[in-house]
């Protein structure tokens, strides 16, 4: 009985055994696999995780709206000033840059440039005195220029057209009183297209583009270009700059300043001593530059080719009658003369005692004010992420003025980096960029987020990241070729290192860079050759 019982009962623990182990083992294909674990910290978080987009770590911050002259961390986020402040984590934004021992400053304004470049000749206007911006400004720092009276009311849109909307630098612009703009010969002289009213209604339609009217070479002895110039000012509410041209008893400057200009209009060439800024005696300044700072007239340097000389500014600036703002007056005459370009106009500064913080603002903050564009030229948060990062050299150096004399001076400004709404768009020592003999970094995701610059991903050297995965898929996703066979995937290219299965970085031997010495076992660089290759052509046929 016992016996009979037993064995009943294992027989049916062996039919349960078989039917829930089954079920069990099927449940168990059901269920997905167990995830690999991800790589955590900093690197492994998506781009939506960060808090910032760049981070400038270290450097010396000079704002001078905000009054910093600092070392302060500036972190960038959509194109905007996110934060000012001391020891901002590196992991906190995408991308991190050390700018220990630089300034920080915001993008630099140039207030009166020359750039409706074309193929007239002898012209500003679409002409070939007028160079593109964007090959003299962003590695100078400078983010934003004001083309001075370049164009008029006639060709303005032809100008917005052609350079303004495809230019990387922010291009505003002054519209010359004068309808065809600025140009030789008779054409500034031309008392018959200077129209007040058809200036100021093309400037009310382009608010934030065209942010002033200009009168410039004018040599006639009435008031007419100035009369009509604050015409479209009033208009339009947007500053009128004055270049004075021919000096005339019959409109002293001191009556210009006092009478004619409004608080807010600008006077450009201020340091060039021809018109009557500078008092023939005592050599400070002329009669009614006073009275029109005092009116709240802004006094602009405007360098260009002779329009600034150091036997006025230096009497001026030491009898306190400082710029309001440092501006070139850039054309392609001057480029490569006493005036050069934004910095080396500033570096003059430097050297007649103007502190680095004065030069700073008359570049940054001071033009943005002038000109009513008061979301550029400072750090603020919220702010448009336009910033120049500058490195200052010390030594000995000599600049020229627009007369060949020369000054001698112990600093000069270089441009490390320039960032244009928020994006690097130039890095003269590649600092954003990773070292080619190893991977690209994880930033590189995420490059369009903080630089305009090519960023190795890794793929293109064959190292892997984006590019790499994308050239993997497409290999994957191949069409057959005719025969039925594969198509054949593009080989990988070399890479200059090796990764092992820890992660390693170890650079390849002959990645190593050595000093380059002979080798007669290969053949030398044709240019070399005592015998140019181009020998062996047969002759020159004969026209």
């Amino acid at each position: 009985m016992n016996q009979k019982f037993l064995l009943a009962v294992c027989l049916g623990l062996l039919l349960a055994a078989c039917t829930i182990v089954p079920q069990a083992s099927a449940q168990a294909a059901q269920q997905p696999a167990a995830p690999t674990p991800r790589r955590v910290g900093p690197a492994a978080l998506p781009a939506s995780d960060k808090q910032y987009d760049l981070l400038l770590k270290g450097g010396h911050v000079i704002d001078a709206k905000n009054n910093i002259d600092a070392v302060r961390d500036v972190a960038i986020k959509d194109g905007k000033i996110a934060k000012v402040a001391l020891n901002i984590p590196a992991t906190s934004a995408i991308k991190a840059i050390d700018v220990t021992g630089l300034y920080v400053t915001p993008g630099l304004i140039d207030l009166h440039v020359h750039v409706f470049w074309g193929l007239k000749k002898n012209d500003y206007a679409d002409g070939d005195w007028s160079i593109a911006p964007d090959g003299f400004t962003l590695h100078e720092g400078v983010t934003t220029v004001v083309d001075a009276g370049s164009s008029g009311w006639r060709n303005f849109e032809t100008f917005k057209e052609r350079v303004i909307d495809r230019s990387q630098t922010r291009v505003l612009a002054m519209l010359n009183i004068v309808g065809a703009g600025m140009g030789s010969g008779q054409i500034e002289q031309n008392k018959e297209d200077m129209d007040g009213k058809k200036t100021g209604e093309m400037a009310l339609k382009y608010p934030g583009i065209i942010v002033g009217v200009k009168s410039a070479h004018f040599n006639g002895p009435e008031w007419l270009p100035y009369d009509q110039a604050e015409i479209a000012g009033v208009m339009a509410h947007i500053p009128v700059m004055i270049d004075y041209g021919s000096r005339r008893i019959e409109r002293p400057l001191y009556q210009l300043l006092e009478e004619k200009l409004r608080p807010g209009d600008i006077y450009t060439h201020a340091l060039m001593g021809a018109r009557g800024e500078q008092d023939s005696e005592t050599g400070g300044p002329g009669k009614g530059m006073w009275e029109g700072r005092q009116r709240g007239i802004y006094f602009d340097v405007g360098h260009g080719g002779i329009s600034f000389n150091f036997a006025t500014a230096v009497p001026l600036i030491r009898a306190g009658f400082l710029p309001d703002s440092i501006s070139t007056d850039i054309h392609s005459d001057n480029v490569n003369a006493a005036m050069k370009d934004m910095l080396t106009t500033g570096d003059k500064f430097l050297a007649m005692g103007l502190s680095l913080k004065e030069v700073i603002a008359d570049m940054s903050w001071h033009p943005a004010v002038e000109v009513q564009q008061t979301q550029l030229g400072n750090l603020s948060e919220g702010a448009i992420a336009d910033v120049a990062i500058l490195r200052v050299d010390h030594g000995n150096f000599g600049f020229a003025d627009g007369g060949g004399a020369r000054i001698q001076g112990n600093q000069r400004l270089d441009c490390e980096m320039t960032l244009k709404d928020g994006l690097i768009v130039y890095d003269l020592d590649a600092r954003a960029s990773t070292p080619w003999d190893g991977p690209a970094d994880d930033a590189a995701r995420y490059a369009s987020k903080w630089t305009k610059l090519r960023v190795p991903t890794g793929g293109a050297r064959g190292g892997g990241g984006a590019a790499a995965a994308a050239a993997a898929a497409n290999a994957a996703n191949a069409p057959a070729a005719a025969n039925g066979q594969a198509a054949a995937a593009r080989p990988a290219r070399w890479t200059p290192y090796e990764v092992d299965a820890n992660g390693k970085v170890t650079v390849r031997d002959n990645a190593k860079v050595v000093p380059v010495t002979p080798n007669a076992k290969v053949p030398p660089p044709a240019a070399t050759w005592p015998i140019p290759p181009s020998a062996s052509w047969p002759p020159r046929q004969q026209p």
